[in-house]
């Protein structure tokens, strides 16, 4: 395996893929450049090839070739469907820029039937890989949980494309769309960043692949130091108000010197409380709208770091020591160093 902190020697491939066998099917050696783009977005990415050959619409798949200690490997980047090309020419050489899309296109651009529905108490995963499998030409990876719908889940018909409709759907189990490198489509359990363990450490020392420059952005905009919590019905009223007076806290009264105020009138997950329990719904609700997402922007060289995992910074140099931070995009730039532009955020809790 390889060690990513080490020297080695980089190059890349790219191959067409076989729709059928979802295997590599023909070598390309017309491409001179690649930029993946992995996010959160509906269909996870995209990838921008430059190249001096027209594709008709296909799959490619992008590796980076290692070359250390005289051994060999290769390893995939992503696979994405070539649709949008752009040709220039400036007198003597012929340049294509072609756009491509992550395998979830083709549940983007297909719809359900009209009336679509599943079924009360089918199982969640199971009828959303069957559906994968059956609208798309894609590998789904199945995953097992025993969640089942509740209720007939229906289509809507003027607004869903499959995509949005299976996403719903899966969310029903907590889970959500991924895909791994080879373009399958995964489907991923959600989890809370606090029980997350980290995949990669970046930090000061030799062995580190960070890049020097880190940008760290925070946004105080709309956390509230007061919530205000107001319940009535036929039978009276009772109303609950709870304030941040805390002058080590950012966004207290105190040090803010000003009140953000958040209200709530009959809250839907309340029924006929006590005065006691709207008390306590007030002081919970300020707990948990105080916490400020930390964004932090930086790049390093290629590791099997992937978008929703989880890595720890211990960069004493940018006063990041110990902070544990979920990738939420990245930019991978298939040249030498294989240079990965990176967005990775984490959340301070301000009261409570």
């Amino acid at each position: 395996m390889a060690d990513w902190t080490a020297s080695m020697q980089q190059t890349f491939e790219f191959y067409t893929v076989d729709p059928i066998s979802w295997a590599d099917k023909d070598r390309v050696t017309s491409i001179t450049e690649c930029t993946i783009d992995r996010n959160q977005e509906d269909t996870l990415g995209s990838a921008r090839f430059t190249t001096s050959e027209n594709f008709d619409e296909c799959y490619i798949r992008t590796y980076l070739v290692v070359n250390q200690n005289g051994v060999t490997e290769k390893f995939p980047l992503g696979t994405y469907l070539v649709q949008t090309p752009e040709t220039k020419f400036d007198g003597r050489m012929k340049t294509i820029t072609m756009e491509a899309y992550t395998p979830l296109i083709e549940l983007k651009d297909t719809k359900p039937p009209y009336g679509y529905t599943v079924l009360e108490g089918a199982n969640v995963l199971s009828t959303a890989a069957d559906i994968v499998e059956d609208i798309t030409r894609v590998p789904a990876i199945r995953a097992t949980a025993g969640d089942t719908i509740n209720g007939s889940f229906m289509a809507d018909f003027d607004n869903d494309t499959w995509l949005s409709f299976l996403t719903d759907l899966i969310s029903n189990a907590s889970f959500h769309f991924d895909l791994d490198e080879l373009g399958r489509i995964l489907f991923a359990p959600n989890q809370r960043a606090e029980s997350m363990q980290p995949v990669w450490t970046f930090d000061d020392g030799n062995s580190s692949i960070l890049y020097p420059e880190v940008t760290l952005q925070r946004d105080l905009y709309g956390i509230p130091n007061v919530v205000e919590v107001l319940y009535s019905n036929d039978e009276g009223f009772a109303f609950a108000r709870v304030e941040n007076n805390d002058e080590s806290s950012p966004v207290s009264i105190p040090t803010r010197g000003r009140r953000v105020v958040h209200r709530v009138t009959n809250p839907d997950d309340l029924t006929n409380p006590s005065q006691a329990v709207i008390n306590n719904y007030a002081e919970e609700l300020l707990r948990e709208l105080s916490s400020l997402e930390y964004t932090i922007n930086y790049s390093h060289g290629y590791c099997p770091v992937r978008v929703g995992d989880c890595v720890m910074f211990n960069y004493d140099r940018a006063d990041l020591k110990g902070i544990k931070a979920i990738v939420k995009s990245q930019s991978i730039k298939c040249s030498t160093g294989c240079q990965v532009s990176e967005t990775a955020t984490f959340n301070t809790r301000l009261w409570g």
